[in-house]
């Protein structure tokens, strides 16, 4: 993780041309791909080498269930390993695992405000991953600990688990008060 002074504290037109980068990471999630690696390996040596004696129809649809369950898990944990956050002068992206999928780009222009919570936990949310709760909002939770939570103009929050969430939180507060004093009243 990277923090990047942002301009001098008296000059609110100053230019931001810096990016602030973040991240978190889980190891956690690396046990449960595994687990996911494992059920696969069980299903494609169940279809190679089997000795199945109840009939062909149990043999596929155990091979079947073994191969989906151990997919569905090894890529839905490695999607969330871990989340990379990146904040500019237009933007807010964030994106989640190897690939960056799935990936969100929030303008700054539609966030109204940005707050630090000190503890995000996976059981406030319903687990880790891409989350979404009538009463809180949207969340990527990665893992437990600090966090940052934008406030959006369309009334909804949408909450990251980063780390070094106050340095992102001080940026997009400077970014948002040098937007609000350059548009024109």
């Amino acid at each position: 993780m990277t923090d990047h002074p942002h301009g001098e504290q008296g000059a609110a037109d100053a230019p931001h041309t810096e990016v602030w980068h973040g991240r978190a990471s889980n190891r956690m999630q690396w046990l449960l791909a595994s687990i996911g690696a494992a059920c696969l390996a069980l299903g494609i040596q169940l279809a190679v080498d089997s000795t199945w004696t109840s009939g062909i129809a149990a043999l596929a649809m155990s091979v079947v269930g073994c191969i989906a369950a151990g997919l569905l898990v090894l890529f839905g944990t490695l999607a969330f390993v871990h989340v990379a956050v990146k904040v500019d002068k237009e933007c807010l992206e964030v994106r989640c695992g190897h690939m960056g999928v799935p990936r969100r780009r929030i303008p700054l222009s539609h966030i109204t405000g940005a707050d630090f919570a000190p503890r995000v936990t996976p059981r406030h949310w319903g687990g880790w991953g891409y989350r979404w709760r009538p009463d809180q909002g949207t969340a990527v939770v990665v893992r437990r600990g600090e966090g940052l939570v934008l406030l959006l103009g369309d009334g909804h929050t949408f909450t990251i688990t980063v780390d070094n969430a106050e340095a992102a939180v001080r940026v997009i507060r400077d970014r948002l008060r040098v937007a609000a004093l350059g548009r024109p009243r």
